[in-house]
């Protein structure tokens, strides 16, 4: 991957006359000397083109990750339970009602048996969320952690997110610093993003009824990193939200990692925005938003949905690496987008490609259904121009695929056939031959 010195505000050569330029210093902020204001931010947004969001968001992404590699991790993310005190309008996997028939909570042994399988395939740690289920005692989730830390010492374990952890107080009426302490030393390592979603209380009352506010949310992350616990920051995009509420969480986020990085032993590592998938989902019955009808979306207190495309997706990843500065790491987010989307998202600002993700069920749950193996993520990187590399959840690096033992490089051999999955005995073979064949032909 060759890596660009200069940050060409215009297409040069063979450009439009009236090809949007930005209407302040934008080198500055691409070379890191100024940092992207709101109304900085708002303006690319509605002026920039796409191609140009990506152009700049790839020369941010490689002057913080100038390597000639993009990183993925093997995790399986294990849904504990989907009984879930939270109405959230955006979820078809929540279960309402503990009696339902398909509502469940796994046993550690069964939790056990998914990690078992991660780690014979080469898994390094377990991403562990479930629904809000006020049945399960503290004592349930200690004794899980510590059972998991003891029989798999190896396996990294980022779990429960801040709505959990909210929850968690007021079920065991304890602080949440207390509940995050105990988890920690149960074996607690670090904290995922879920529940991010968007932080506006106008939109949050409205999609998640039940799940905590976008303060508390932060008030979790801040306490876990005093406790020197890393985590994650999310946004979803695509319902109900507008503009100015993706950047006002975008503004929080970049807040309080400032406050992290003066304060605490620990921060965020990565943002990892998604878009909402409508299939078996309360909030899919509301009207959709045209984006061709000339009329431009507004918030109208909830009655409309704006949906976003792979257009939009790769929009918002661009501005959130040229927006925030101090979160090192952006994740694709190919579980929703598809692979290819996924790939060009390497070129969008993001640097890593998540997860292998060897289970998932709440995005599937809403009717998408992206898997990828660990030797299509490696393809994935190599033809984008980079070298894949294994990596930890604090981003080391674990293993480099440079080589013929690279998993996209053994996983097909040139001339070598895979065995054929449907079998037949020369008799049947000999039988098919020897069938008639007939074809008939219509009268004109």
């Amino acid at each position: 991957m060759v890596i660009a010195s200069s940050y060409p505000l215009s297409a040069g050569h063979g450009a439009r006359p009236n090809r949007y330029k930005p209407g302040f210093d934008l080198n500055a902020v691409l070379e890191g000397r100024a940092r992207l204001s709101n109304e900085q931010f708002l303006e690319l947004y509605h002026q920039a083109e796409l191609t140009d969001l990506g152009r700049w968001a790839l020369a941010v992404s490689q002057r913080l990750h100038p390597e000639d590699y993009r990183t993925y991790v093997i995790d399986r993310n294990i849904n504990y339970t989907n009984i879930c005190t939270a109405r959230c309008t955006f979820c078809a996997f929540k279960r309402n009602d503990p009696q339902a028939s398909d509502a469940y909570t796994l046993s550690p042994g069964q939790i056990h048996e998914k990690i078992s399988q991660l780690v014979q395939i080469g898994g390094t740690q377990i991403l562990m969320q479930g629904g809000m289920n006020p049945a399960l005692p503290i004592e349930y989730y200690e004794r899980l952690l510590r059972g998991i830390r003891e029989k798999f010492p190896t396996v990294h374990i980022h779990a429960f997110s801040p709505p959990e952890f909210v929850e968690f107080a007021r079920f065991f009426h304890l602080p949440v610093a207390e509940v995050l302490r105990r988890f920690k030393d149960c074996g607690l390592a670090t904290v995922p993003g879920g529940g991010g979603e968007i932080f506006s209380d106008r939109v949050r009352r409205r999609i998640g009824p039940g799940k905590c506010s976008g303060e508390e949310w932060l008030d979790v992350m801040s306490q876990a990193h005093q406790l020197g616990m890393y985590t994650s920051a999310t946004m979803l995009i695509g319902h109900i939200e507008t503009i100015e509420d993706r950047l006002d969480h975008l503004s929080r986020l970049r807040r309080r990692q400032d406050w992290a990085l003066a304060n605490a032993p620990a921060h965020y590592t990565a943002f990892i925005h998604w878009t909402y998938q409508p299939d078996h989902t309360p909030l899919d019955r509301k009207r959709k938003w045209n984006p061709d009808s000339d009329r431009p979306y507004e918030f109208d207190n909830g009655r409309t949905v704006r949906l976003a495309d792979a257009y939009e997706y790769l929009r918002m990843l661009a501005l959130a690496r040229l927006y925030l500065d101090n979160i090192r790491n952006m994740q694709s987010s190919w579980v929703t987008m598809g692979p290819k989307i996924g790939q060009l998202a390497l070129f969008f600002g993001a640097n890593d490609m998540g997860s292998v993700m060897m289970e998932e069920n709440v995005v599937s749950s809403a009717g998408t259904t992206y898997k990828l193996s660990q030797d299509m993520i490696c393809r994935l990187i190599r033809d984008s121009g980079w070298t894949p590399v294994q990596r930890n959840q604090y981003y080391e690096v674990l293993q480099r695929h440079a080589g013929p033992d690279s998993p996209d490089r053994i996983s097909v051999v040139p001339g070598v056939f895979p065995r054929r999955q449907h079998r037949i005995t020369p008799a049947e073979a000999a039988a098919y031959k020897n069938v008639e064949l007939k074809i008939s032909v219509k009268p004109a």
